[in-house]
């Protein structure tokens, strides 16, 4: 599924109504070069939630767990691993088989500890504030709503 945004907002808006139609124990893969929109995508899925406090990258931290939505959102950031072992260390199972929802940014760091059932969304940026967000479901993860996550503009 192929998504078109013209704007940091509209990016927002996506992430938002995506929100909707996730579950507990999703995985989401955001794959992206620096700048790609990760973040703000992640800012979108955050609101949709309920997240009411402000979403950073977790660059320095490795997770943030946001538990004031709808269900925990479980924010990781593998840039900065130098191994796996440091996400067993932070009993990475507990989050990302528990009951929220995990958006794992530079997941290629560690690609042994990702589940066999995720979503994988890479965003391409196609000009200053435009992008575009493709989401491809890996190891039977459920069928999403495309016409739910379209918006007027969208491709």
């Amino acid at each position: 599924m192929r998504l078109n945004s013209h704007s940091v907002a509209q990016t927002h808006a996506i992430g938002q109504r995506l929100a909707k139609q996730l579950q507990p124990g999703d995985v989401l893969l955001m794959l992206g070069d620096m700048g790609a929109g990760k973040s703000e995508l992640t800012r979108g899925i955050a609101k949709g939630l309920g997240v009411t406090g402000y979403v950073t990258s977790p660059t320095f931290t490795i997770l943030q767990v946001h538990d004031e939505g709808r269900m925990p959102l479980y924010h990781f950031d593998w840039y900065r691993l130098s191994d796996v072992e440091e996400l067993y260390e932070l009993s990475m199972d507990e989050y990302l088989y528990g009951d929220g929802v995990s958006v794992i940014e530079w997941p290629s760091r560690a690609e042994e500890a990702i589940p066999e059932q995720y979503l994988e969304i890479e965003l391409i940026p196609a000009g200053d504030d435009e992008r575009i967000i493709e989401l491809r479901p890996y190891g039977g993860f459920r069928t999403l709503d495309e016409n739910a996550l379209q918006q007027e503009g969208d491709a």
